[in-house]
């Protein structure tokens, strides 16, 4: 197969119209999750004045994924995944519409905040694994890469336009409670561009899956089958200490900004546009890449944690803001490229369980490993945030680096591409014997 070059090989896969539809449904869809973002903290803080409620309220968001995501992996697997999706954004939808409504006619509360936004996690949780296997069904494989890629360029656009849009749009409606309800229901109209987008699929032009049975021990089947692959093993491992330590911009940036360089809200919220410039960037190198390489992961990561820990170290303002676009190319490039490499080395059948596996492990390490750079911030101060969470994940992909070439047999070569992952029969795993990371 002929494949694309120049900047018809970094937007390929819309090519196909079901991925069109869905990727523009997307689009739409995460600019309204950014918009709730910082509509929902506003209003967790107009409502109460307290940063600790704001840290219940995020944990509270993002501790279903870390409890359920490797349930939610059996449920893509087990069913057809464009369902799925349907009822998760449909669930998604319907909270934050609920939310919305609450704060327009001031009837809400900070503890009907707590349960909803916990409800919006779960569905958000059982959301990730089928969406992420599901591209599989909406480009041929050649093409999956650079899907994934601009999946991960169209989120970081949203993010650069979506928090800039939330603050005008509450600002000009007085920011008050209400002010942050009428965004949060733009966010809860926006799914529904996802589940039109769903509608309009052509079938005939779809791949799916065929769904597995209902079983005993499938999740322990999942479990099992990552375990028996040493190269998927070394990228969960790499993205483990990138997403617990290494990607804590949110909390890190603020600090730096408001404690190191005695700045206000305009600059703090400046560092966090210029970061998903630098986002968007990585993202769309990815998708140019058409096969999805360990050592690329490898040395990204590394990269990544020396530049998060010269962040650290700037000594102005400007010279920080300069840092952070290489922060957001180099996280941004593994992440993307981890996440393609997982999905396009793993056999269809466990693809939804092992994606569960993988969001698991990147997105539950946040609520551990944020508490700990908090305590670090207090005690050495918030420099330091940087230059240990940049030190531990470039010494941790190091150690896993080293620890899976001397004992699981894997070695590096600059020809050879992932395998794709062969079946597992329920209750064995299958022997890899020799694993590749291909440069």
């Amino acid at each position: 197969m002929t494949r694309p070059r120049g900047t018809s090989r970094t937007f390929a896969a819309l090519k196909f119209r079901n991925y069109r539809l869905f990727a523009g449904g997307s689009f739409l869809s995460n600019i309204g999750t950014w918009l709730q973002r910082v509509a929902q903290d506003w209003l967790v803080l107009t409502l109460t004045g307290s940063a600790g409620a704001l840290g219940i309220t995020t944990g509270l968001q993002f501790l279903p994924t870390l409890l359920f995501s490797p349930f939610a992996g059996v449920l893509a697997d087990r069913y057809a995944k464009r369902t799925v999706l349907n009822w998760t954004q449909s669930i998604m939808g319907v909270t934050a519409l609920v939310m919305g409504v609450m704060a327009v006619t001031d009837s809400i509360n900070v503890w009907d905040i707590y349960v909803l936004t916990f409800l919006f996690g779960m569905a958000s949780a059982l959301d990730v694994p089928a969406r992420q296997a599901f591209v599989n069904e909406m480009v041929d494989d050649a093409y999956l890469s650079n899907a994934v890629g601009l999946n991960s360029a169209s989120f970081n656009l949203a993010r650069m336009i979506g928090p800039a849009l939330a603050g005008a749009l509450i600002a000009l409606m007085g920011s008050g409670v209400a002010a942050t309800g009428w965004v949060i229901i733009v966010n809860g109209v926006s799914y529904g561009a996802v589940i039109i987008s769903l509608l309009m699929m052509r079938q005939s032009e779809m791949r799916p899956t065929r769904p597995i049975g209902r079983a005993k021990g499938q999740l322990r089947d999942g479990v099992r089958y990552v375990r028996s692959r040493p190269d998927i093993m070394l990228i969960l491992v790499i993205v483990f200490c990138a997403g617990t330590f290494g990607f804590n911009f949110q909390m890190t940036t603020a600090l730096m900004a408001t404690e190191v360089f005695r700045k206000g809200a305009g600059e703090y919220g400046l560092l966090g546009s210029i970061l998903a410039v630098g986002s968007l960037g990585g993202s769309l190198v990815a998708a140019r890449r058409a096969r999805p390489r360990q050592a690329v992961i490898i040395w990204c990561a590394l990269a990544f944690g020396i530049v998060e820990m010269v962040s650290g170290l700037a000594p102005s303002y400007l010279l920080f803001a300069i840092s952070l676009p290489l922060c957001g190319v180099t996280s941004l490039l593994m992440i993307a490229t981890a996440n393609a490499f997982v999905q396009m080395s793993v056999s269809a059948e466990m693809r939804g369980r092992v994606m569960a596996l993988y969001m698991c492990i990147f997105m539950g390490g946040t609520p551990l490993g944020a508490p700990v750079l908090g305590w670090v911030a207090e005690q050495w101060g918030a420099r330091w945030t940087l230059i240990g969470g940049g030190g531990l994940t470039a010494i941790g992909t190091i150690l896993a680096t080293v620890f899976m070439a001397e004992h699981q047999g894997v070695r590096i070569s600059p020809h050879l591409r992932p395998r794709p992952g062969l079946s597992i029969g329920r209750g064995e795993a299958e022997t890899v014997t020799e694993t590749v990371v291909s440069a």
